[in-house]
This record gives structure tokens, sequence and C-alpha cells, in this order.
């Protein structure tokens, strides 16, 4: 069987000697359609954020069930899934909720298939219950598969603050990156607040007029945050999304956001804050939220049967994973890149 496999830092190689996995139990095989390639891939390329173990990259995954253990029940071979990325140990509180990215065992556990633990950018994907698929129906595997990050991420973070996201109101989206694009188009179907898009290249920002943004900021001049507080006014954004998360778009969030407003910081661009109460307005509440539940996911697969979001993607095969990254380390992915077995 082929694979993408992480063999330490900065090593990756597509390997062709792996073994078809056989499911037991309530373990399911899937014949992979498509696996998203993530930024998070890069932290574990390149930052060595997961060490001391080998494993097969891909944490965005959808395909088709192949073969089911003897005790899986309500899927059958064939039936089109995506792979919910962070695996839980499935019995404390917030798993149980369905929220596994919230684990209370996660400080314990890799983090999930593509993390830690084999993923999808292979032929085939052992899936270690079955409580982890989401059935997409007559979605197409290589399409889906981004939706399981670059579209439950933004859509989680959203609902944090939907009930802010009024009519009267200004949300800011720094970065129309994987994230960033999908984030725009949830906006703008599940909440009517003005939306201003923030990115360092014209091409971004006309991408991101395309998909619904009122206003576009370059974010890389050096007076970005008057100019939002020229649209919003003095009561300056009610919500902030740092799909960046560098230091540069941090501070830049805490200059637009306004009182009981919301910052959020999705992106993992490791970069700092300096707390201080004159930095920030009374009432902010500052987040940085983990991908989203799996209830979360079934909503964001309503959304893309019905059209309301769509993620843009780039396909690759497998053999081109190393090539891939590259692409993504110098900013030439639009979208979302998916390898397709």
């Amino acid at each position: 069987m082929k694979a993408v496999r992480f063999f330490g830092h900065k090593d990756v190689r597509v390997v062709n000697d792996l073994e078809k996995p056989i499911p037991k139990g309530d373990e399911v095989l899937l014949k992979i359609g498509g696996a998203g390639v993530c930024h998070s891939d890069l932290h574990i390329i390149d930052e060595g954020t997961v060490v001391g173990t080998v494993f097969t990259l891909g944490h965005e995954n959808a395909g088709w069930i192949e073969e089911v253990g003897s005790d899986v029940k309500g899927y059958k071979k064939g039936d089109a899934v995506l792979v919910y990325g962070p695996w839980g140990c499935g019995h404390c509180k917030p798993c149980q909720q369905s929220k596994e990215n919230y684990c209370d065992h996660q400080s314990e556990m890799a983090y999930g298939g593509g993390l830690g633990l084999d993923g999808g950018m292979a032929e085939y994907m052992l899936v270690p219950s079955s409580r982890l698929l989401v059935p997409i129906y007559d979605l197409d595997p290589v399409v889906a598969a981004p939706l399981t990050d670059a579209a439950l991420t933004p859509y989680s973070a959203i609902k944090r603050s939907i009930g802010k996201l009024t009519a009267d109101e200004y949300v800011v989206v720094i970065g129309v990156g994987g994230l960033g694009h999908v984030a725009l188009q949830i906006l703008n179907e599940v909440s009517a607040s003005t939306i201003i898009a923030c990115d360092v290249t014209d091409a971004k920002l006309a991408f991101a007029k395309e998909l619904g943004a009122a206003h576009v900021i370059n974010s890389k001049d050096d007076n970005a945050a008057a100019q939002i507080n020229t649209i919003t006014g003095i009561k300056k954004a009610k919500v902030v999304l740092d799909f960046v998360g560098a230091t540069s778009t941090i501070e830049l969030g805490t200059k637009v956001v306004g009182l009981d407003g919301d910052l959020t910081i999705v992106g993992l661009g490791g970069g700092h804050y300096q707390y201080n109460m004159a930095g920030l307005p009374f009432g902010v509440s500052m987040t940085n939220p983990y991908w989203g539940s799996r209830v979360e996911l079934m909503e964001v697969v309503g959304l893309a049967r019905q059209k309301k979001i769509h993620i843009e993607i780039e396909q690759f095969k497998l053999d081109q994973a190393n090539e891939v990254y590259d692409r993504m380390r110098n900013g030439k992915i639009k979208g979302r890149a998916v390898l397709i077995p």
C-alpha cells in the first residue's frame, strides 16, 4: 500500500510497502478518496511538534468504506464518509458531548490520524472506531475531505460568537487562506454582520471580495487598523477572527476589536501577546479554539450539501506530497490542496 509517511524532522517520504490493514471490532477500513493538506502538517514536519514516532500524514480525510469490523453497525461497504479528525478517549464528558477536540485525556494521547497516528494520505486508512465517521451522502470525497478541518474549524469558531454577529455589527476576518476563505462563506450564510477581510496580497483581497467581504484591507499597511476603525466607527468590530495567529495579526486584532467583543485566534502562526489592562477594551474575550465537535461537522456537511459553502481545492497525486508542502511553504496554494491516491 502506498502512503505519505513522516519519519522525523523534515523527513517525509512516499512509501509503497505498507500492508493493507484489516479492521476488527469497531474499526473501519476506508478506501481514501481524498486527503487534505494542512498547514498543521508543516508544524509537524518543520518544527517537530510530534516526535518519537513514525506515521502516515493526513488529518483531513474522506472516502468509501471498504471493510468493517465485526462490531460495526449502521455502515456498509461503499458508504461515503468523512473521518472526524480529533480522536479522544470516547468516554469522558466532552467526548460524550461529541467534543473530542476537548477530550479530558488529550494531553496523554495522540491527537488523531495524521497527527501522531496513521492518517489518510494513503490508499487505505484504518479508523479506530465507527463513531469517528460522518456520512457525506452525495458529496464527492475529493471535494469533501477538507471540510473536516478547513470548514469545521472556522465554523466552530464562528458559532462561539454567533450571538454577537448581528446585522448592526462588524466582523473582521484576518487571513484569506485555507480556513479564512471558508470562514467568509460561512459568515455570509449564518450571520448578517458586515464583513471586513484582511490579507497581504491583492489576489487574496480580490478573492475575499468574490466571497462576500464588504470591505478589504491590506494588513501589511501601517495604517490597516486605522482603515478598519474608519469603517466600523467608534464601536469598532464586535468579532475578530484571526486565521494567521502571528504577533502582527494578533496586535491588529487588539486594535480593532470593540467593547465586549470577541478576539478569536485560530491560526497557528506562533504569535505572542503581552497582556495588560490597557491593551484591550473592557469585556473582550480572547480565545484560541481547537477544531470543532463531531456534531458541528455534521452541520458543516449540511452546508456543503446545500451548496452554501465551497472549498477551493487543487488536486495532486500522493507522489507529489513533498512538492505540495514546498508550494505551501511558499504560499502558492490557493484554498486547499488535496492528495488523491
